[in-house]
Formats: structure tokens, C-alpha cells, sequence
């Protein structure tokens, strides 16, 4: 009994002994050389971790100084494992008082979000159908094999051109999205498995870098659209998209834009500059202009308005639908996500967060609409501010 009170008493100085913080103290720990991260409430000291981390430092460095919980339950697909390199790094927890999130979060919603997100796992939605990908990339790899037979045989006549035209930029763009879906781990359990075929289909059916996807890819989904960390948007005075950007940069009166100078003649000279549109297709389907997880109920609120749910063309646009939810759920597979809205929609009605579904027309529209107004806002802050 001496023994055991002995060492319950030194457990409990152990336990004593771990510091706590304030979100003030560890906000300021949001450096390049130095980098704290908050996760469910335990704080981590990340600055040398960052350059080992497999995602890449910038994924796991814009969270410093941040709670990461909800990133970090969304990347990875095996917490478990990934705790043992966290206990390392462990270097106190949040003070008693301290709410679980920080800037000003709505931690209700979070909480209901996490709640979502479990009954998600009860449900099995982050169980990827093994037949479902395999006659997926079957699918993909006998219309290469049709396109290669077709040249062989016919050869290079304008007819067999377009057909060939056709057949290829379907199985292309479905590689791509099939490169997509391996790429955020949410067909295998394991991550290597995962990695393994990622590599197959993007390097040897779509003639990319595994690694440069996923550079960029993962730091998208850390920062959604948030300029300057999110590389899909970042593109300096290139593409300039929503309300902010365009004012700012007419006011340093810069026009060398592809679509905001002089956007009127933009379809009229350039008709095959698809560009523009592709960004602006997908920051609608997703419409997440700052940082997901700082702000949950705005994010809601703001992309749920422009929300593509069902886009009825496979070939070119297939797989659009329902991509939002990858920024919720970045690994659980495509072919889950229509079980998962149902819920996503009861927590939009609960929050009061219009939850809108769109025709591929009308999306097309807002599309252009979104062109023109930031056009009109570059034009008038060039002229005028």
C-alpha cells in the first residue's frame, strides 16, 4: 500500500508538472522558427517536426500557433498511429480555462460538426467500395487501350481525330479525378497503398508529379482559397478572384489581368481561355474565401449559396458533383458523398445557413457573373481609387 501510494503521489507530480497555456501565449508561437499547433487541447512544439512531416512543412506550418484538431482528424486516415510521433512533441496543454478553439469559433458548431463527422465513421462512409475504383480505372485504362487501337488501325484521319478527341479527354479528366481520389488517401486503409497507385495513375496515365500534386494539393486543403497559402489560388496578380483582390490590385492600378482588364472583350478575343473559368468553377464549388477551420458557420454560410450538387455531364465536368464535401471529409470516398449530404444539409437548417442547390446552367451563369463583377470591381478601383 506504501509502495502504490508512493507512486500514485509521484504520477500525480508528474502530472502536475505539464504546463499549460493561454491562446495568447500560443498564437505567438506562429513563426518560421517557431511553431506550436493545438490538438483536442494538447499543445505540440512542431518547429523541427515541420521539415519531417510527410505532408510537407508548409501543410503542417500554416496551422501554427492554431487548434489543428479538426485538420488533423481530416488528413489522416489512421490518428493512431500518427499520435506515437506526436507524444515527442508534446510540450504542455491548454489552461482549464481555455475554450478547445480558437479566434472567436463558434464552438458549438464545431462541436456539432465533430459530431457529424463521427456518425459519418459509425456509418462507414470513410469505407471506400473496392469494386467501385476497380472498374473505375479499368474503365479508364480499356479507353486508352480503344484510343491506342483506334490510331493503329484507322490512323490519323479527321474522323477518327475527333473520336479520339472525345474518347481521350474523357478518360484524361476521369484519370484525373481518379489520381484525385488516391491522392487523398480514400481508397485504401493503409497510406502507402494509397501513395503506391496515386503515383501509377498521375505519373504513367496523366504524365504529372505525385509529389508536386501533393505539395500543393495537401496546402489546399489546409487553407482553402486563402491567398498567399493556398497554391491553387495564389497566383500572384494572375487570377484575381472575389470581392478583395481585385480592389486591391487596381488600386496599385496593375492590368495585366487575363479577364479583369477590360473583362467585356474577355470571351469576345479569347474564347479557348478556359483557365479563368476552371478557377472560378472550382472556387465556386467549394466558395471557401479564408481559412475553413478558423471559421466554420461563415464558411457554411458563404459556399452553401453557390453549392453545385449534381452536374449531369460525365465526361468532361464529371465528378464536379458534390466536391464541397471533399473539403469537409478530404478522405472519405466520392461514392459516400450523397449519403453524408443529408446530414450536412440538417446542419446547415439548424444553423439557419441557406443550403442551395444549383442546375448546371445556372452555375455557368454565376460563374460569368462573378467574372464580370470582379472585372467592374478591378475597373472602377483602377479608375477611380
Amino acid at each position: 500500500m506504501g509502495k502504490g501510494g508512493e507512486k500514485g503521489e509521484e504520477s500525480g507530480e508528474c502530472k502536475a508538472q505539464i504546463p499549460f497555456y493561454t491562446w495568447e501565449e500560443i498564437q505567438k508561437h506562429n513563426l518560421r522558427t517557431d511553431k506550436w499547433l493545438v490538438i483536442e487541447r494538447k499543445v505540440y512544439n512542431v518547429t523541427q517536426w515541420a521539415n519531417r512531416h510527410p505532408g510537407g512543412h508548409r501543410v503542417i506550418s500554416h496551422c501554427a500557433g492554431e487548434d489543428a484538431t479538426d485538420a488533423f482528424q481530416a488528413f489522416h486516415i489512421n490518428p493512431t498511429l500518427v499520435q506515437k510521433f506526436l507524444k515527442p512533441l508534446l510540450i504542455g496543454e491548454l489552461a482549464p480555462g481555455e475554450p478547445s478553439q480558437d479566434r472567436d469559433k463558434n464552438s458549438q458548431l464545431v462541436e456539432d460538426f465533430r459530431t457529424l463527422r463521427k456518425t459519418a465513421e459509425d456509418m462507414n462512409l470513410f469505407r471506400a467500395s473496392p469494386l467501385f475504383f476497380s472498374l473505375y480505372l479499368a474503365h479508364i485504362i480499356a479507353m486508352e487501350a480503344l484510343a491506342w487501337l483506334m490510331v493503329s488501325y484507322f490512323g490519323t484521319g479527321w474522323i477518327t481525330t475527333l473520336l479520339l478527341a472525345c474518347i481521350l479527354a474523357t478518360s484524361q479528366t476521369q484519370a484525373g479525378w481518379l489520381q484525385h481520389d488516391f491522392g487523398h488517401l480514400s481508397v485504401f486503409k493503409k497510406s502507402s497503398w494509397n501513395h503506391l497507385v496515386h503515383k501509377f495513375v498521375i505519373g504513367h496515365m496523366k504524365g504529372a508529379s505525385a509529389n508536386w500534386w501533393n505539395h500543393r494539393h495537401f496546402q489546399h486543403h489546409a487553407k482553402p482559397n486563402i491567398f498567399k497559402k493556398d497554391p491553387d489560388v495564389n497566383m500572384l496578380h494572375v487570377f484575381v478572384l472575389g470581392d478583395t483582390q481585385p480592389v486591391e490590385y487596381g488600386k496599385k492600378k496593375l492590368k495585366y489581368l487575363p479577364y479583369n482588364h477590360q473583362h467585356e472583350y474577355f470571351f469576345l478575343i479569347f474564347p479557348p481561355l478556359l483557365i479563368p473559368v476552371y478557377f472560378q468553377i472550382q472556387i465556386i464549388s467549394t466558395m471557401i474565401k479564408r481559412r475553413f477551420w478558423a471559421d466554420l458557420a461563415w464558411a457554411f454560410s458563404y459556399y452553401m449559396r453557390y453549392f453545385i450538387t449534381y452536374i449531369p455531364f460525365y465526361g468532361v465536368l464529371g465528378s464536379l458533383s458534390l466536391l464541397t464535401f471533399v473539403s469537409l471529409f478530404p478522405t472519405m470516398p466520392r461514392h459516400n458523398f450523397w449519403k453524408v449530404k443529408p446530414l450536412v444539409k440538417s446542419l446547415c437548417a439548424k444553423y439557419g445557413v441557406q443550403y442551395e442547390e444549383k442546375p448546371l446552367g445556372k452555375a455557368f451563369v454565376d460563374i460569368i457573373g462573378s467574372l464580370k463583377k470582379s472585372g467592374d470591381l478591378w475597373l472602377d478601383a483602377y479608375l477611380y481609387k
